[in-house]
């Protein structure tokens, strides 16, 4: 037999979700390297939406730290996207009754 009221909660959850989802859409995260050069903001769907890099990096002899740090500060921004994402899922999966969540 159809259990309604398990297929009602789930329904109730996807809203929740796709609520979530869009709110994750302006969420915006931000990470700077530590000596100034790039600031990489990221939103919390994980999508990149600036970056900056400063003048005083594009000189050819910087090529190599210009590298570490746009991957370093990429790398911080995506982090914090990733740990803002999951800290909203959480209240859903919680929801779940699913041990561990």
């Amino acid at each position: 037999m159809v259990d309604f009221s398990k297929i009602k909660d789930l329904y109730e959850l996807q809203k929740k979700a796709r609520k979530i989802q869009k709110e994750l859409k302006d969420v915006e995260v931000e990470a700077s390297s530590n000596d100034g050069w790039v600031t990489v903001v990221f939103n919390g769907e994980q999508h990149l939406v600036d970056i900056q890099i400063a003048e005083e990096a594009l000189n050819p002899g910087n090529k190599r730290e210009l590298e570490k740090d746009l991957k370093n500060t990429v790398s911080q921004a995506v982090a914090r996207a990733q740990a803002v994402a999951a800290e909203k899922m959480k209240g859903i999966a919680g929801g779940m009754g699913i041990p561990g969540l």
